[in-house]
């Protein structure tokens, strides 16, 4: 019984994170279904944050990636008028700060 309950919660963690993101993408002119496409969520994802497309490949190399990431999501959150503490929040509790961002007041700024 424990193990469904987990299952669940887990279900539902990953359904509001989607529908969050999902909002973020459409809040920015991009189609929200890409979010649920493999390696073209993250060209949409630097798109939207404002940096060139050719950084995908960036995310193939490793430690490579995990700096390129967070200076892409520093990005992201500027163009949603949002800080560094809520990069942390979106690094660390992005099941939260994804749907604060999608459904909250947030509005995406091209020129931020």
């Amino acid at each position: 019984m424990g193990g469904l309950i987990l299952v669940v919660v887990w279900l539902t963690v990953i359904v509001v994170t989607i529908a969050g993101a999902w909002k973020v993408f459409v809040k920015a002119g991009e189609p929200g279904w890409a979010v649920l496409v493999p390696f073209y969520n993250a060209y949409i994802y630097l798109k939207i944050a404002g940096k060139p497309g050719w950084w995908l490949l960036l995310l193939f190399i490793p430690l490579v990636n995990i700096i390129v990431g967070i200076i892409a999501l520093i990005s992201f959150a500027k163009k949603f008028g949002k800080g560094g503490g809520f990069v942390a929040g979106l690094i660390f509790l992005p099941f939260v700060f994804y749907p604060i961002l999608g459904f909250g007041d947030a509005q995406y700024t091209a020129t931020a």
